[in-house]
């Protein structure tokens, strides 16, 4: 038997960084989506740390993001019984596709939808039509259950770090042209902002599923 729908857990802020969360949490709902993973190495850590310190002069206070990944669909809601065709489906569209480098360089404002939420992330340059071709098998995975696709223009980025609100103005301009010259001055840059897409990953909940690529 499936828990009651109807159940409701109430969300509190003070435990997530006064984040708001975009839905109401139900049991048997299941708040998942679809993205790569980057694994930074040590360095990319030191650089972040710059890239927030440079920030941080300019009065805007970013906290870094515990993991990094590209997204590649948006927050859907999957019932449990979803998960395991959903996955099944992806798999089956992704057989053939083989790995893949990234390079992710370019330092770029985003805001959540709800502009409740403000992202410094480093948009994707090479690998871009890649992604693109795996959100466009992702999206068909996600229309069998009627769920809504990836936006039509994407721009595919590793966040990086977020503060509550929105700040895009304060981050543009000046400030934003001064954290570039960090990334791009850091010694390696150019290597720390590479990776391999080696898996395409779904996370439903807690449960996290991965999709090798050849």
């Amino acid at each position: 038997m499936f828990p009651d729908p109807d159940s409701q857990h109430f969300d509190d802020a003070s435990k997530h960084g006064r984040r708001v969360r975009n839905f109401r949490h139900e049991r048997g709902n299941w708040a998942s989506y679809v993205y790569a993973v980057f694994h930074p190495q040590e360095e990319f850590g030191e650089m972040l740390e710059e890239v927030i310190y440079a920030a941080r002069k300019h009065g805007i206070v970013l906290t870094k993001m515990e993991e990094f990944h590209i997204s590649l669909s948006q927050t859907v809601i999957f019932r449990h019984h979803w998960i395991k065709p959903f996955v099944q489906s992806l798999r089956e569209r992704l057989c053939s596709v083989n790995r893949f480098l990234c390079v992710a360089d370019q330092l770029k404002v985003y805001v959540n939808k709800e502009k409740t939420r403000t992202f410094l992330g480093l948009e994707v340059s090479t690998g871009h039509q890649q992604l693109l071709d795996i959100v466009s098998e992702v999206d068909k995975s996600l229309q069998e259950f009627n769920l809504e696709t990836f936006y039509e223009n994407p721009s595919f980025h590793v966040s990086l770090a977020w503060c509550v609100g929105e700040v895009t103005k304060p981050l543009q301009g000046t400030c934003l042209l001064e954290l570039q010259k960090v990334v791009d001055e850091f010694e390696d840059s150019d290597v720390l902002t590479r990776f391999y897409a080696d898996d395409i990953f779904c996370k439903c909940g807690n449960k996290i599923m991965s999709i090798p690529l050849h």
